[in-house]
This record gives C-alpha cells, structure tokens and sequence, in this order.
C-alpha cells in the first residue's frame, strides 16, 4: 500500500531533494509540501527540475493528515512543532539537528537548549549504517549531519575492527559545498564570495562534533572549510593509532563492516584518475565512498571518505532510513546511478 507523504520546509535546497526522491518512489505518495515564502506558488516555480509535479505548496499551519512527515526545517523549528508533526502523520523524519543527539545537556553545551527533551529517548538516528538495528517500527527518525555522516562512514570500521578504542589523536578535515549553507545561505554562499576558496568557517568547535562523539564514543579535533563546489562533503582524518596497522588490517576492516553495505564503497589507492574518495563520483546519488591510506614514517593512518552532502547527508539518508523503518527495499527510491563526466557538484 502507498503512503502518503508530505514535507515541511519544501521551497529549501533539501525540501526539493526530497521531493525529487518521494515522487520517485514506488512507496510514497506526496500529497503536501509546505513553504511560508512561496504558499499556493507551484513547487516547479522553486525546484525547475520538478516543474511536472502538479503540486503546489500550502501554508504549514495548515497540515494534511499523512502516514509520514519528513521535515526539512531550520534547526530549533521542528522541536517547537513536533508535537503538531504527530498530530499529522504516523512517523515524522527529520532533517534538522533537533533530534540527533540524546540529551538535554548536549543541547545546551552544543546548541542553544532544547524545548521538548522528552522526545529525545525516541528518535532514532538514520543513518542505517550505524543504527539499521534500531530504526525498524521507529516513529520518530533524525537524519544525521552532513559533516558527521562523512566522518562517521569512515571512521566506523577502524572501530568495528578494534584497531582503534576511542583514546587516539584524530584530526578531520571536512571540505564541504555551497548547498549545506541551504538556500538562504547568504553572502558567504553566492557564487561571487565562494567562486575560486578554500574557506575554513569552522575551525574549531563544530556542532557535527557532538555526533561523532555520540556515536563513536570518540572526541575529534575537527576543522571544516567551504570549497568551490555545490554538492558535496570531503573528509580527511588523520589518525594515530596505538598499535602498528598494515594495508591488509584495513582493507579486512573495511571489507567486514562494508560489504553488505548498499550505499558504501571502498575505494583506496587503485588504478585510473580516481584513486581516492571524491564527491563529484557520487554527486546525485546516494552512495558513500571510503578510503584509507597508511604513513608508517609518521605513524599515521589518513581515512579519507566522499558524499553527496544533500543526499548521503541529508534527503538520501533520510529516504533510506524511513525505508528501514517502515520494512521497505532499502534502496526503493534512491538507486540512481551518478554521472560521468560531470562538471563541479
């Protein structure tokens, strides 16, 4: 049986990749999109890619009764109207960081508080790498940051396998596109300012930090840096591990937590131009690459890993967890495959 699906917050960048996603899918009906700035426009007007969808957007005071709300949403407005969220569907995803982390002290260490915490012991992460095991039968699911998402994915199988316990010096590099800054992005995102950088904007002290802590028990120094690109996520991590590594530890760790994977990849040092993860291979798509290299001179370990930010990172991740929660494929609706050539994401 199809569900009906609306999503709230529907004129931004991430609203539209839902869009494009649901309309797609062979278990999703959108009935709603909402959107404050464009009530009664055409969802084409805003997403020129959806210009065929005959749908236009509604005011979100004005909720349609669904079996699921994806919410794409500036962070602080969902926890403000998760309770009317529930009143309208069945099980709410969100794409904000209003629901990611488990308490209500790291809201007010990371954020600016939280005004609904009993809702945090129910939402669920969705990034089903890390929590497949938990999202079946969830009614409430928090899709992961981009930034984290990326470092998370590359991080996870030096876990899995033990060759790091959570007390090495980790280093993470994110370079990320202009789409994360969302439509209204602002002067630091329009083509103009961002055209030819390499901008670092979070030197110290990310938000995704708290994420990558949470889930990998593990404290990063972490700097991020706004690139010329549109789509896409980059992370380096340069590790020190404890104990000495070799080049066929790793490719069994990754082999091991990846392999039944259907959006991850490995790619490490092979032939042709594309040695190494690179968001431009899997912009469009929801697919992550991962990658590793070893520096035995200095004892380090560099993890490098790729994502289409608005899709591993935010509406595929979204897609792919309410796929696992509510018992459908996992891939239904996000097995595109990405282009090349292709120009900058």
């Amino acid at each position: 049986m199809t569900l009906r699906a609306s999503v709230v917050g529907g004129s931004g960048f991430t609203g539209g990749e839902l869009l494009r996603l649901l309309t797609q899918h062979p278990e999703f009906e959108v009935v709603q999109a909402t959107s404050r700035s464009y009530d009664r426009k055409t969802v084409g007007r805003v997403h020129p890619n959806l210009r065929e969808l005959d749908l236009r957007f509604s005011s979100p005071e004005d909720l349609e009764s669904v079996d699921v709300l994806f919410a794409a949403t500036p962070h602080g407005v969902s926890m403000q109207q998760i309770d009317a969220f529930f009143d309208s569907a069945e099980t709410v995803v969100d794409l904000s960081a209003d629901f990611r982390l488990s308490t209500e002290q790291q809201y007010d260490e990371w954020y600016d508080g939280h005004v609904c915490p009993e809702y945090l012991d129910r939402a669920e992460y969705a990034l089903p790498e890390l929590n497949r095991e938990n999202l079946p039968g969830a009614d409430l699911l928090a899709s992961g940051g981009c930034n984290a998402t990326a470092t998370l994915l590359g991080l996870k199988p030096l876990f899995d396998a033990g060759i790091m316990a959570g007390d090495e010096q980790v280093v993470v590099d994110v370079k990320v596109g202009s789409s994360e800054g969302g439509a209204g992005g602002g002067d630091a995102s329009s083509h103009v300012e961002r055209s030819g950088i390499v901008r670092p904007y979070a030197p110290t002290g990310h938000r995704h930090e708290a994420e990558i802590e949470e889930f990998l028990g593990l404290s990063v120094s972490f700097t991020a840096h706004a690139v010329d690109m549109v789509r896409g996520a980059s992370a380096t991590c340069h590790v020190f591990p404890s104990s000495p590594v070799s080049k066929s530890d790793l490719w069994e760790a990754y082999r091991a937590s990846y392999a039944d994977e259907p959006f991850v990849r490995t790619v490490a040092g092979g032939g042709g131009v594309y040695r190494y993860p690179e968001p431009k291979v899997v912009a469009g798509t929801n697919m992550a690459e991962v990658g590793f290299e070893l520096d035995p001179k200095n004892r380090r370990l560099v993890v490098f890993s790729a994502i289409d930010n608005m899709m591993k990172g935010s509406a595929g991740q979204a897609i792919h967890g309410a796929n696992v929660a509510l018992g459908f494929e996992e891939t239904a609706g996000l097995d595109a495959t990405g282009f090349h050539p292709v120009g900058a994401p």
